[in-house]
């Protein structure tokens, strides 16, 4: 029992002292999720919301597949970014593999389905709202899409926080494709993975510390959107 006490104590140090190593595994873990989350973003919020607006052929084929890749285990997503960025891949050639770059294209590939489904469902029910007065002013989709968006903004931001929130708790993909090199490409989840396997129970528990801190602002950020998105309806 005195270990654990003795862990949680040294852990609560080395976050108010501001231990360098922590530091920079915390600082390397939002660069890549947020420049993963700003890429996912930028693809799945117009796919989304074009979806709601425009129909198709194979529209609930597409819809059906979308939400399926929700689904999709984050090993399987690490295993084939590793066999498309190896050197014998056919992107082998760029270097990427055991980068960030490459676990960003991982978290992306993950969180796109995510954001994209919950942004379809949001912007359906706005769209209906707006689709009387959109068509009779004649609008372009693009138009429609751009309006449904900016309208739509704090719920899209719901979304994205919720990618966020699945792209910082991501070990699986980032341990394939990124290797957990020190000073490289270690992260929060690769970081506790490892030092709680060499029993360093002290930083394990910090980088723990911090990546439940980052969970909570997320779940109290949508919270608190939800409530005045219901409150800004009433």
């Amino acid at each position: 029992m005195s270990d654990i006490f003795d862990g949680l104590a040294a852990a609560f140090w080395l976050l108010v002292t501001l231990e360098p190593n922590l530091v920079e595994i915390s600082l390397r873990s939002l660069q890549v999720s947020l420049t993963a989350l700003a890429v996912a973003c930028a693809i799945a919020l117009p796919l989304g919301t074009w979806l709601a607006v425009q129909r198709f052929r194979y529209r609930r084929v597409t819809i059906a597949t979308l939400n399926a890749l929700m689904g999709l285990p984050p090993v399987v997503v690490g295993l084939i970014v590793y066999i498309l960025f190896s050197r014998s891949g056919p992107f082998g050639v760029l270097g990427l593999l055991f980068t960030p770059t490459a676990m960003i294209i991982a978290q992306v590939v993950i969180i796109t389905p995510l954001i994209a489904s919950i942004t379809h469902q949001a912007m359906r029910d706005l769209w209906a709202e707006y689709h009387d007065l959109l068509i009779s002013l004649k609008t372009t989709k693009v138009q429609r899409v751009r309006t449904l968006i900016w309208d739509g903004r704090r719920t899209l931001l719901t979304a994205a926080l919720a990618g966020f929130g699945r792209a910082i708790g991501e070990v699986g993909a980032i341990m394939i494709v990124g290797g957990n090199i020190d000073h490289a490409t270690r992260v929060l989840t690769t970081a506790i993975a490892l030092e709680t396997g060499k029993g360093d129970f002290a930083l394990a528990l910090g980088l723990g510390f911090v990546l439940i801190a980052l969970a909570l602002m997320v779940s109290l950020i949508t919270h608190w959107l939800s409530q005045t998105e219901r409150e800004g309806r009433w």
